[in-house]
């Protein structure tokens, strides 16, 4: 795999990213340390996380993904210098008291988070550091409008990028990013930045797969002229892309109990577990089989070659779902069968934005 520039920053990483916030809820420490072993085995040198994990979010696990993580570079002193490392600050608490007591972002929370997320990763510093969902009101999480009466912003953007300013100043960060953005912000993250000589976002993390294509409609022109990258996250659409759910649905005395959205309640209420996203993955999921190839090789495929990615994030459960993930590498769809993928779009839009 080809190293790619992440915005107009000094990072080249693989354009596969191993997310990892399923270590520490569904994933053990052990297995965890399996697949980070086997991902830089194959070559993956880019691992992304956050504070807040592991996902479903829970006082008791907060913070164990990036604690498990440490605990591998403990044990592997030499993997820290080949990997490039990403982590998050998490937005306001949104019913997460065990997070912050205050209900927003302010600077002092950013570098709090920052020195907790370096001492549970074992590390001087952060390559890129994230924040994970903006201080303001924004529709986000399966959220479909903007609604500006919600607003109870408390710290201005030029507040928050000044702490982020303060970190990499002090070599804590090296450099920063945003995740579930809007075209605003990204604008206005870049514009504070080279109006008052701050550090530049590289990159903005936000879902895209095949039920959820919403970024294309503004926010890809938005990043591709003001040179940011996209390292998007869920391309399997949270197991719903990989045909497991064709014939059970989430909720049936089928549905496979290990999977996330069997397991947890709480990620069945969220986009995923709309009627409308699973009827809508098992079009796409049909279209891969009639094509000679599993759902889940052509749902990475197509996220893995689209124009508007940098590098895809895979969050893996098995070795062998890590494998299965870095085999689909080097697969190209037809222009037929893209075809095919948008006519289906066409129909049924994006039902887990």
């Amino acid at each position: 795999m080809q190293k790619v520039q992440l915005g107009q920053s000094d990072l080249h990483v693989t354009p596969i990213c191993l997310g990892t916030m399923t270590f520490g809820e569904q994933v053990d420490e052990p297995t965890s340390h399996a697949i980070l072993d086997r991902s830089l085995e194959r070559g993956v040198d880019f691992i992304d996380t956050a504070e807040m994990y592991a996902v479903p979010a829970r006082a008791e696990t907060f913070g164990a993904t990036e604690t498990i993580i440490g605990n591998w570079f403990a044990k592997n002193p030499g993997a820290r210098g080949k990997l490039v490392l990403a982590t998050k600050v998490a937005g306001p608490s949104r019913g997460m008291p065990w997070v912050r007591e205050s209900g927003g972002l302010t600077a002092q929370d950013i570098v709090t988070s920052c020195e907790g997320s370096l001492r549970r990763l074992k590390t001087d510093v952060i390559d890129l550091y994230q924040i994970h969902w903006p201080e303001r009101n924004v529709p986000v999480f399966g959220q479909l409008y903007y609604e500006p009466a919600k607003e109870r912003s408390q710290t201005s953007l030029r507040e928050q990028l000044e702490a982020l300013a303060g970190l990499v100043k002090q070599g804590k960060v090296r450099h920063i990013g945003l995740s579930n953005e809007t075209p605003y912000g990204v604008h206005e993250f870049v514009r504070l930045a080279e109006e008052h000589g701050l550090p530049r976002i590289a990159t903005v993390q936000n879902v895209y797969n095949l039920l959820s294509r919403g970024l294309e409609n503004g926010l890809d022109e938005t990043m591709h002229r003001l040179g940011v990258s996209l390292i998007p996250y869920s391309p399997l659409g949270f197991g719903l892309l990989t045909g497991k759910y064709d014939e059970s649905g989430i909720d049936g005395p089928g549905t496979p109990r290990d999977a996330r959205i069997g397991r947890y309640e709480t990620v069945r209420k969220q986009r995923w577990g709309r009627p409308e996203a699973v009827a809508a993955a098992r079009r796409y999921n049909a279209l891969a089989r009639a094509h000679g190839m599993t759902p889940t090789r052509m749902a990475l495929a197509w996220c893995y070659t689209k124009w508007q990615v940098a590098s895809t994030i895979i969050g893996v459960t098995t070795v062998g779902q890590l494998d299965e993930d870095l085999d689909a590498w080097g697969t190209r769809l037809s222009p037929e069968l893209l075809a095919e993928i948008d006519r289906v779009r066409w129909e049924i839009r994006d039902p887990a934005i």
